[in-house]
């Protein structure tokens, strides 16, 4: 061993001790701990007496497998070291004062490795090891302490092997097999476990873990959010775990950065149950904290297609919010009432024209390309509205839209330039000629009657609709191929 990884090993080994122990204590203040979810009958397990002798333990364990220490520093090491010049390298001695300033970051990310090696003892299938359970479900709880770096996802990873009372990194379930694997066979019948299962007594354990850290300090709940927003992702575990229970007590939370953290739990949560999801919601949507407010603004979205017309009325209150960043994002999200019903939401665009504030009547521009497909005549007249309005941001996003018009859709043009202000065409003009010079003065013989409406640019294609009933007469092989390799660029 060179000295300069004697010299890291020891200090953070020292470092690692103590940090244990600590963790230790604050892992052990709930006591008693939660039983074991595997034993072996042949040894039944005995319950720790005192916090202090499983303290004593976790202790004396570390300094007896010092292979396993000497294993993980090196491991974590690779890992975190910014770069290797060649792999001949010593990494110890060429970062040895790199790493001596993170002795801290090496040492947490020593803790949970052995808390993984100690789980992983813990649910052996042929010799479970009841006394690294106390020890790993100690450490864990002790470590749980931010909401961020490694107590985020390897704590996560940790709690959910704990629920499936598994071995941490197993892969849970397996992938549904097909064509694309090699050995596949269409006709074999492969049981495959393609969801998790979870375990009563593992899951009695991580309830406790989850319910230590509700019932704990800020940065613990925000870690406890960071771990339900994962949970998630495992429908299996969302009722044994009673995840929905506990999104709906801290959407209550005192603090508002934790109900915030419910926020981004919500659009999960209705594809899980929308009805208590939308009870979640509406918790959320009752509070006045300005954080609450803007972020379920920012989520609005993912409400709308999930629920459809049950987020309309979330709509309707934000759109009367006074904060200009909750009025923006709920002005960008009138777009999706086009998906429940397109006459509603041209209304709703119209009722938007002469809103006080700028932005959200820029944010109307973002449908109206949508606008005028589905209405050409534009009988609400927005688009004349907004040109008026002399919003010059707006005004920008529009003449792009009106030299659209101008290149495949003369005629929708000349409905709405008799209705525009000519004080404030002349930008539309300029724009015209830079693109196409004379472009501008064919329509303007034709505002003063003295020409013709000019023709389209682009020729328009026509998009051929289907009515899902077969043609009274199919075409001819060579005709239909023919027309494939001119639409679809096909080569024989």
């Amino acid at each position: 061993m060179s000295k300069s990884r004697d010299a890291i090993a020891k200090a953070t080994f020292e470092v690692v001790a103590t940090k244990l122990v600590e963790a230790l204590e604050e892992g052990t203040k709930v006591w008693p701990l939660p039983e074991p979810p595997m034993t072996d009958p042949d040894f039944p397990p005995r319950n720790p007496e005192r916090d202090q002798d499983l303290i004593e333990q976790g202790l004396s364990m570390l300094h007896a497998d010092v292979g396993m220490f000497d294993r993980h520093l090196s491991t974590i090491v690779d890992l975190i070291v910014p770069h290797r010049m060649n792999l001949s390298d010593d990494p110890f001695e060429v970062h040895q004062r790199w790493l001596s300033r993170r002795t801290d970051d090496v040492a947490q990310r020593m803790l949970f490795c052995i808390a993984t090696d100690w789980l992983a003892q813990a649910f052996d299938p042929s010799a479970p090891n009841t006394d690294r359970w106390w020890l790993a479900v100690a450490l864990i709880n002790g470590l749980a302490s931010t909401p961020y770096g490694q107590p985020v996802h390897q704590g996560y990873h940790l709690v959910e092997s704990i629920a499936l009372a598994e071995r941490p990194g197993t892969w849970h379930t397996q992938p549904e097999d097909g064509p694309q694997n090699m050995g596949w066979n269409p006709n074999a019948v492969v049981p495959r476990t393609t969801s998790v299962v979870a375990h009563d007594a593992g899951v009695h354990a991580a309830v406790w873990l989850l319910d230590c850290l509700e019932n704990d300090d800020l940065d613990r709940r925000l870690l406890l959010m960071e771990w339900v927003k994962l949970l998630l992702e495992r429908p299996a575990l969302i009722e044994p775990l009673g995840l929905v229970d506990i999104l709906r007590r801290r959407s209550q939370d005192e603090h508002e950065e934790v109900a915030s953290k419910v926020i981004l739990c919500l659009a999960r949560l209705l594809e899980y149950d929308q009805e208590q999801g939308l009870a979640v919601a509406k918790i959320l949507h009752q509070r006045k904290e300005l954080l609450l407010r803007r972020g379920m603004a920012d989520v609005l979205t993912r409400i709308f297609r999930r629920t459809g017309w049950e987020a309309v009325p979330f709509l309707d209150e934000m759109l009367l919010d006074d904060d200009e960043s909750v009025l923006a994002a709920a002005s960008a999200t009138v777009g999706d009432l086009k998906f429940l019903d397109e006459d509603v939401w041209a209304d709703r665009l119209a009722s938007l024209l002469h809103h006080e504030v700028p932005i959200v009547r820029r944010n109307i521009v973002l449908s109206l390309r949508d606008y005028v497909e589905t209405y050409p005549d534009d009988a609400r007249q927005i688009i004349p509205a907004l040109w008026n309005d002399g919003d010059e941001v707006v005004q920008i996003r529009l003449r792009e839209l009106l030299m659209r018009m101008d290149e495949i859709h003369p005629d929708r043009l000349s409905k709405h330039l008799g209705l525009l202000k000519p004080d404030r065409l002349e930008a539309l003009w300029m724009t015209m000629d830079a693109r196409r010079e004379g472009r501008s003065q064919l329509w303007k013989n034709w505002l003063s009657g003295e020409g013709p409406l000019p023709e389209s640019i682009a020729p328009v294609q026509e998009i051929h609709q289907s009515t899902g009933e077969g043609p009274d007469e199919l075409p001819e092989l060579g005709d239909a191929l023919d027309m494939l390799d001119d639409t679809l660029g096909f080569i024989d």
